[in-house]
């Protein structure tokens, strides 16, 4: 089993439930095409670093995925392409250090969930001296 990643942008106009179905619209393609959906992640509305389509922000979308091989990739990305609400789309074929860096994401040990974490426990030892 190879391992995959596609990102992706849905356009910020539309309501939060079209931006859910939106997303799961892809999460369904993928089972269909006997895949196994590892995570999804919704990052949420983030500023672009370009404007794209005039808009400023978009909804990231991150769904990580198990395939035999890369056969549904190509139908996955014409769909994307051909979907006026999906901005940007970018599919990855993760190596074993990409998997490992995305299950240590999930577990809290990189990212801001660690970060809040060290501040916690330095306020904790600050506490006990005291």
């Amino acid at each position: 089993m190879r391992n995959y990643e596609v990102t992706f942008i849905v356009d910020p106009v539309l309501s939060g439930d079209e931006i859910k179905a939106t997303a799961q619209t892809y999460v369904d393609q993928l089972k269909q095409a006997g895949c196994e959906i590892v995570h999804v992640d919704e990052m949420g509305l983030r500023e672009l670093a370009y404007p794209i389509n005039k808009r400023s922000t978009g909804v990231y979308y991150c769904i990580e995925f198990r395939a035999a091989d890369g056969s549904m990739i190509d139908p996955l990305e014409l769909a994307m392409r051909r979907d006026e609400r999906i901005m940007r789309f970018l599919t990855v074929k993760l190596d074993k250090y990409g998997v490992k860096f995305n299950e240590d994401k999930r577990k809290g040990l990189i990212g801001k969930k660690r970060q809040q974490q060290a501040q916690t426990d330095e306020e904790d030892k600050g506490q006990q001296a005291s």
